[in-house]
């Protein structure tokens, strides 16, 4: 069986500098906010390009401190992409403001600009006629949006900047899925008021559990989410000065980030060579497309998806004959979820993303595999299209 995600061949060439990381905690025993968590911050700022950055315990707990500090909370909108995992939206919803979902561009996957622009609009206007809006619209302001680099492909972020300075509203950047990618020389993270990361096991640059980052270039944000990722401490331990959370990076997933991390680059320039390998392998194969890289963005290929004509499960069930696992991201868009029932959003509402449910299949993606799985897998989707 070929790897979806070959970790235990990348813990094999980097087992030893791991461990040592790994002891050198163990023997000092600061495990929660020891000094490997500020040398990690410090290395991923300057990689991305940030004055700032934030280790903390999750994906969803790095979004969840963005709005915390922007002041989310009830009678707030904020607009965002239906085809993404539901930390993007649950962490709106958990502080009581409400998700508008737009639509998403049916070859980059990623958030339309354009419906973007049509739902703020409508929204402002109350005007459900003019874009699919949840229950409740009329009592909704927009106050932000976020976008989703989904499966490590940046946003249009020139367009969706556009919007927003419009519109005066702010922009946190969802990269779970795109550390490392780059959109017209900037890094990702780097965009919006604060940019938000995952270390999930899977992501590109992943630990051995769960880890997040948030990066901002304002201090005055960057000093407020260290607040919030300590339960909302102040100058003095038992003084808290806000409501905050448990959200801190353990040191350990620090330690085994570090080493993970000074193998970064070379590991996405090979993630990069894979997908240029699937993507030639693939570019005859009638009725079948992959995702599109727009001229001056570089994806992290966190996954790689192959758009099928149909019959999904009859390619998914070929290919596992062949020992190669699938998965699909995603079977089913947020806005009709069961836990997004009670906003309204009908079937159809937002046609492009539900399209790509539909067909969307996900083969392995990672920077080991060999020519000769890569060669099996076109072969097997081929094949089994045909």
């Amino acid at each position: 069986m070929i790897p979806f995600v070959d970790l235990k061949k990348q813990f094999g060439l980097l087992e030893k500098d791991i461990r040592a990381r790994m002891d050198a905690v163990l023997a000092h025993g600061r495990y929660i906010m020891g000094p490997e968590v500020g040398e990690l911050e410090e290395k991923l700022a300057a990689f991305v390009g940030a004055k700032h950055a934030v280790g903390c315990g999750s994906g969803t707990d790095a979004l969840l401190m963005a709005l915390m500090a922007l002041g989310v909370g009830p009678g707030d909108a904020v607009f965002t992409s239906p085809f993404t995992f539901i930390a993007t939206a649950e962490v709106v919803t958990l502080l009581g403001a409400t998700p508008v979902f737009v639509d998403v561009d049916p070859q980059t996957f990623n958030l339309d600009p354009a419906a973007l622009a049509r739902a703020v609009g409508a929204l402002k206007a109350k005007d459900p006629a003019a874009h699919p809006l949840p229950a409740g619209y009329e009592a909704l302001t927009p106050r932000g949006i976020i976008p989703v680099d989904i499966f490590g492909l940046p946003c249009d972020y020139d367009a969706i900047d556009a919007v927003a300075a419009e519109h005066g509203l702010w922009v946190v950047e969802d990269a779970a899925q795109s550390f490392g990618a780059t959109y017209k020389g900037a890094r990702t993270c780097s965009f919006g008021r604060i940019g938000c990361t995952s270390f999930f096991p899977a992501k590109p640059l992943g630990c051995y559990g769960d880890g997040g980052a948030l990066f901002t270039d304002d201090a005055d944000l960057a000093e407020l989410l260290d607040s919030i990722r300590v339960h909302g401490k102040g100058s003095e331990k038992y003084d808290n000065v806000r409501t905050g959370v448990n959200g801190r990076l353990d040191t350990l997933q620090a330690a085994i980030l570090l080493p993970k991390f000074a193998a970064f680059p070379a590991e996405i320039a090979q993630r990069q060579a894979v997908a240029e390998r699937y993507a030639a392998g693939l570019a005859d194969v009638e009725g079948v497309a992959v995702q599109r890289v727009p001229e001056g963005c570089a994806s992290a290929w966190a996954q790689f998806s192959v758009l099928l004509p149909g019959g999904r499960e009859a390619v998914q069930a070929a290919l596992k004959q062949e020992g190669v696992p699938t998965a699909v991201y995603y079977p089913r868009p947020l806005h009709l979820q069961t836990a997004y029932a009670p906003l309204g959003y009908a079937a159809g509402s937002l046609p492009v993303c539900e399209d790509l449910s539909r067909r969307i299949v996900h083969v392995p993606m990672h920077p080991y595999l060999e020519e000769a799985q890569i060669g099996t897998i076109c072969r097997a989707v081929a094949q089994a299209v045909a």
